[in-house]
């Protein structure tokens, strides 16, 4: 693992060239460049707060007094599900769309994660400053827990790399998981409770919605970002070492398949 790190580290400025040539080349020849980095995010997240809480108006505990509450609400929650799940899905193709890439240059494959992991930071980042920045203009101030956001972000990225590594090293030999991981993610979409409340599920369905590990997750953004609550740290504690043992085995799995992925791409 030491190995790793220290490769990644000797490679980090390939590594931000290539996060930052990844958004340059979304955004090449458009007139507005990288104002769409802002634009998009911010128009997403105006949608969810004028016209969702305009036709989903419902008074949830704790906003009752916003009538943009649910859009708060929604925006929190999605914020941490963002994350998780572009991590996964960047992860899932990571090593088949630089097939080439691999083959042709010398370079750590371990900096492949890294991009991946820092492209979504980026994107996940920018979407957070759109939410503070609507929050403002449908006046929800968000209180000094914020300071716990950087660690919750790091720990989100980190779970979803551990899955995402994983299915992205069996997606090179098992085409089939690269159409499961979508269906699976849309199912887990729907078991955390991201548009709906936790108040509404019935007691015997909140326990199986509990084994799901985005829920704490997504708990801990809406502490932070919606209710100004304290994070609940016991369980993410236990996420933590959650994701530590999925990123080892997954750096396990990927150290011993790293001589064949090149043959079978």
């Amino acid at each position: 693992m030491s190995a790793l790190i220290r490769a990644a580290w000797a490679y980090r400025n390939f590594i931000i060239t290539s996060v930052k040539n990844e958004f340059i080349s979304n955004f090449i020849r458009s007139r507005l460049g990288g104002l769409w980095m802002v634009i998009e995010p911010l128009v997403m997240v105006a949608i969810y707060a004028v016209i969702l809480s305009a036709v989903l108006g419902a008074k949830l505990p704790g906003l009752e007094e916003n009538r943009f509450g649910y859009a708060i609400y929604l925006v929190s929650g999605i914020a941490c599900w963002e994350l998780f799940s572009n991590v996964i899905i960047r992860s899932l193709n990571m090593f088949i769309a630089n097939g080439n890439l691999m083959k042709k240059v010398v370079f750590p494959k371990v900096c492949l994660p890294c991009i991946t992991v820092g492209t979504a930071l980026v994107n996940n980042i920018l979407f957070i400053f759109a939410g503070l920045f609507i929050f403002l203009l449908v006046g929800h101030w968000v209180t000094w827990q914020i300071i716990y956001l950087p660690v919750l972000v790091a720990l989100t990225a980190a779970l979803g790399l551990g899955f995402g590594l994983i299915f992205g090293i069996l997606n090179v030999f098992i085409r089939d998981v690269g159409q499961a991981v979508p269906l699976i993610l849309q199912i887990g979409f729907w078991g955390t409770p991201i548009v709906y409340p936790v108040s509404i599920v019935p007691d015997q369905v909140k326990f199986f919605l509990q084994l799901n590990p985005v829920f704490y997750l997504v708990q801990g953004y809406r502490n932070v970002l919606a209710f100004g609550e304290p994070v609940q740290w016991f369980p993410l504690l236990g996420l933590a070492g959650m994701a530590a043992v999925l990123l080892a085995a997954a750096f396990w799995m990927f150290r011993q398949a790293s001589p064949e992925m090149v043959d079978v791409l």
